[in-house]
């Protein structure tokens, strides 16, 4: 899989994919994150890439034609199966569908600044508009490491284990249940003895139960 993210701050997104599991899948060739410069594209000797709005109003906008340009150039190399744009208001960001782009081979991922970007480009270049929360950001490059992290986690060989990523919280829609590790007690305080009974299908069946009892707790609203 390749990530192309189109960023005004590329310095902002290196870390995230430097380090851990991000850092591993690009080194065992399962997944490429190229951070593009959008300003590599600016044509003005100040290498703009905003602008005031028409109409008035507080707050710069992004420019269509870097932005253009940009994703034009891409395009030329490679197809791609979505161009998404990271917006408050798009589709809130869920495990399926962190699965279902997880499928997908090429992916361009354009970060928003300033007071968004100019409508032409959500109209014309746009394929998905994707949300991790309902609030703002300063900018969508956090958001953007978050949707890259969601999907290359679940590429197959990324993971040591690869059944980890099926027992992850959302996965069949409940949260994740209660895991413990040695020591057996501490300060008083036991680990449930059937996780030490050794009996597959009951630790199976305890961690479902807990699963659905830790939903209908914490999150009734993934129940209906």
């Amino acid at each position: 899989m390749r990530i192309d993210i189109i960023t005004v701050l590329p310095e902002l997104l290196r870390s995230p994919f430097e380090h851990s599991i991000m850092k591993r899948a690009q080194q065992k060739g399962l997944a490429e994150v190229h951070l593009v410069n959008l300003r590599d594209y600016a044509t003005d000797k100040h290498k703009s890439v905003d602008d005031y709005a028409f109409g008035g109003g507080a707050g710069m906008v992004m420019k269509i034609e870097p932005i253009a340009a940009c994703i034009d150039h891409l395009k030329s190399q490679r197809e791609y199966d979505e161009v998404i744009y990271m917006s408050p208001d798009g589709e809130l960001l869920d495990q399926p569908l962190a699965n279902k782009m997880s499928a997908l081979k090429n992916i361009i991922i354009l970060c928003g600044h300033y007071k968004g970007v100019d409508e032409r480009v959500r109209e014309h270049y746009i394929t998905r508009e994707i949300s991790i929360g309902n609030y703002v950001l300063s900018g969508g490059e956090l958001a953007a490491a978050v949707v890259a992290d969601s999907i290359i986690r679940l590429l197959p060989g990324v993971l040591n284990d690869e059944t980890s990523a099926l027992s992850d919280s959302f996965q069949d829609n409940l949260l994740a249940p209660p895991v413990y590790t040695r020591p057996a007690e501490y300060n008083g305080w036991k680990v449930p003895d059937v996780l030490l009974s050794g009996h597959e299908e009951k630790i199976s069946q305890w961690r479902h139960e807990k699963a659905v009892e830790r939903t209908q707790q914490r999150r009734p609203d993934l129940l209906k």
